[in-house]
């Protein structure tokens, strides 16, 4: 290589830095702001979830009531967080409508999206752009972003064509039939707007380029290319050069969204692994700039510095959420600082403005690949400080099992059977991955006190498998079992049964219960975990579907191609490791959480996180749960969650984990909630769609206050 990986670990290029006001690390800037809104993503673009309102105290609390209740017109799962500009609340449903809500009582304003009659994916909510009297709101459905009038709900015309743009238009023309939609949304700044984008995780992924548009045209401003390209800075961390044009590498995308210092202008973006997932065959080295936390000019895309989490990830390591900026103190120094929490379960800070890491993080060696055409990275990073907030897989014995498992020696064998090192390489064997696919963080994130420097962070406490086997397609069957082997068998499973527990429906019924035309829009638009497969041929469609509904001739597609043909190696399909009642085989607690002092790295506390009602109807202790969806804290010293698969809604005391409040949300609310303030009422208000996790289903957005 022609540069050592330590120096990319750290590009620190110091004009790059000075072109670029910084702040005195002698000055909390932090301190002068005032969180009274919820304007913009997870409440501000430092994205720490905080507020500094104060009518909803310690002492009242308990106090909390239904303020108002809006029902969607469509149900299912709502991982948005609202936003609030002045005295009306900006939402999006299950089916992808965008609500405008009189944040007062709930009361409709305006809808949009009726006639697009989407219901394939989740959104996590809007953006807001305004200058003088143009305000807008800028939101994605399918592969475009559209803008429309903030007070009207009407798409702008002059924004890209009739108010919407493709987001392959950023992309290379290579893209332009290949999988790209957003869930999160993008972060402002200025004129700007710069999009988390989405894009498959198997082979031929889009490449994953950073895009900014124009807020007022839909125009391209400048993209960041995340793969690089030859000539660019760690171009020579992928074996091949030309990586960044491959039918087979892509990803590296932002898709978690990012955080914005705008006193600075730097934008600080995760970006997600490299694809495709779980062989890295085809993409030797360490694949900057895949699963790295990236420091951009947000004006002009120029990147500061970055750091990389996961060098050749097989694991699907990427943080899964954007970092929080806030300010620690060291020796009576305030310094600004980035933290970004994982799904290893790591939480790694660094000086927000020369990227250098607040606390020690080492690289150590790590089980090397036994796949043919595999080659792992050697060693991979890991944070002196703070201590993991999730359990991890070596550390497991067999006394780690659960108590209430009722087939422990069927869970004994799996369990011994499992390569159950840190990091160890994907292979034929099976692998047990905890934290695990979803990591201990999720895409909910971490809430932060800005001022105090504390961390506060949901975890998952559920342990998967991980499996490779050859990648083998026989070519000769009929069409459509092709095309369901191809693009379908690693979740839905080779007799179409899916994982139920695991996420992954059965497509078994389908017949019964959703027509053609649902399910192919479905398949090339995607939906929830599942992306889209726009690439399909309308032939293979037709063929997949026949296949679906029992409808396929048996006869040969292709009768001349060879029998079969192995291409590389596979992953097998998600499966959780749970035990024969559906619940976590590993012991309690199974989701958890924490509050981390990060000016010394230390816990002030960690608490389970949720209840497993069947277990405690049997009057078993509180286990926690698995949840999804982030915390909101205050100045005053509340923490407010739902996330919880058990449907609560709950507040605890910041500063001990002290349970003070908790309420059953009609439908369970994995989405972080928002607080705000109208007319001098403070309000806290969250999403409640339910069916995730084998929930019920809700259409809900509640709002709370005091009587």
């Amino acid at each position: 290589m022609s540069l050592s990986i330590a120096k990319h670990l750290l590009l620190l290029t110091t004009a790059a830095i000075c072109s670029i006001s910084c702040l005195d690390e002698t000055t909390s800037q932090t301190d002068s702001k005032k969180y009274t809104k919820w304007a913009s993503y997870l409440g501000g673009p430092d994205r720490n979830h905080y507020s500094t309102l104060s009518q909803i105290n310690l002492d009242n609390v308990t106090q909390l009531k239904v303020a108002w209740s809006y029902s969607a017109p469509d149900s299912g799962q709502m991982q948005m967080n609202p936003i609030v500009i002045d005295t009306i609340l900006y939402g999006v449903t299950a089916a992808l409508r965008v609500v405008a809500l009189d944040a007062r009582n709930g009361t409709e304003l305006w809808r949009f999206g009726d006639s697009l009659n989407l219901k394939n994916a989740t959104s996590r909510g809007v953006a807001y752009w305004e200058k003088d009297d143009d305000k807008r709101i800028l939101f994605t459905q399918g592969t475009h972003l559209f803008a429309l009038n903030a007070i009207t709900g009407e798409a702008i015309s002059s924004f890209g064509e009739n108010g919407k743009i493709d987001l392959h238009s950023g992309l290379p023309s290579s893209a332009k039939d290949k999988y790209v939609g957003s869930n999160t949304p993008g972060t402002v700044y200025k004129d700007l707007i710069v999009m988390p984008i989405r894009l498959s995780e198997g082979r031929g992924a889009a490449p994953g380029d950073i895009m900014a548009f124009n807020v007022l045209t839909g125009q391209l401003e400048w993209s960041f290319h995340t793969i690089p390209h030859p000539g660019e800075p760690g171009n020579e961390t992928w074996e091949d050069p030309d990586s960044y044009k491959s039918d087979i590498v892509g990803a590296a995308n932002n898709w978690a969204g990012m955080a914005l210092d705008e006193e600075t202008g730097i934008l600080y973006v995760p970006t997600g692994s490299a694809a495709p997932d779980f062989y890295g065959g085809d993409r030797k080295g360490s694949n900057l700039y895949a699963n790295s936390l990236l420091a951009l000019n947000a004006q002009t895309g120029k990147l500061l510095w970055h750091y990389q989490f996961t060098h050749h990830d097989l694991w699907d390591r990427d943080p899964p959420a954007p970092p929080n900026l806030l300010t620690i103190n060291r020796a009576g120094q305030k310094i600004p600082a980035v933290a970004q929490v994982t799904k290893q379960g790591y939480v790694f800070l660094f000086n927000r403005d020369k990227g250098e890491p607040l606390f020690q993080i080492e690289e150590i060696s790590v089980p090397q690949s036994t796949l043919e055409g595999e080659k792992t990275w050697a060693t991979q990073p890991f944070p002196s400080k703070p201590k993991p907030f999730a359990r991890q897989s070596n550390l497991l014995t067999e006394k780690d099992l659960s108590p209430y498992a009722e087939n422990k020696e069927e869970l004994l064998a799996q369990f011994n059977n499992a390569d159950k090192r840190i990091y160890a390489p994907p292979s034929l064997d099976p692998v047990l991955l905890l934290p695990g696919y979803d990591g201990a963080a999720e895409w909910g994130g971490a809430a932060a006190d800005p001022q105090e420097g504390i961390l506060y962070v949901n975890s998952n406490e559920m342990a998967w498998f991980l499996q490779m086997k050859k990648d083998t397609l026989d070519t000769s069957m009929p069409l459509g079992k092709y095309t369901y082997n191809k693009y379908c068998v690693v979740c839905h499973q080779k007799n179409r049964k899916g994982n139920v527990a695991s996420g992954y429906p059965s497509l078994v019924n389908l017949k019964s219960t959703h027509g053609k035309e649902a399910v192919a829009l479905t398949i090339k638009m995607g939906k929830g975990m599942m992306t889209g497969f726009p690439q399909i041929k309308e032939a293979e469609m037709d063929a997949l579907l026949k296949f679906l509904y029992g409808e396929e001739p048996l006869e040969d597609h292709n009768k001349n191609e060879a029998k079969s043909i192995e291409t590389s190696f596979k992953h097998t399909g998600y499966k959780k490791f749970l035990d024969s009642n559906g619940l976590p085989a590993i012991s309690p607690p199974w989701g958890t959480l924490h509050a981390i002092d990060l000016n010394s790295g230390d816990y002030l506390w960690s608490i389970p996180f949720g209840e497993t009602m069947t277990l405690k109807e049997k009057g078993f202790p509180q286990t926690g749960s698995e949840n999804y969806g982030g915390a909101i804290v205050t100045e005053n010293g509340l923490l407010f969650i739902g996330a919880t698969k058990d449907g609560y809604f709950r507040a605890f005391n910041k500063k001990n984990g002290k349970l003070l409040w908790q309420y059953q949300l009609p439908a369970a609310a994995f989405a972080t909630p928002a607080m705000y303030e109208v007319e001098g009422k403070q309000y806290i208000t969250i999403a409640c769609g339910g069916e995730k996790l084998g929930t019920d289903k809700g259409n809900k957005i509640i709002a709370f206050s005091l009587e």
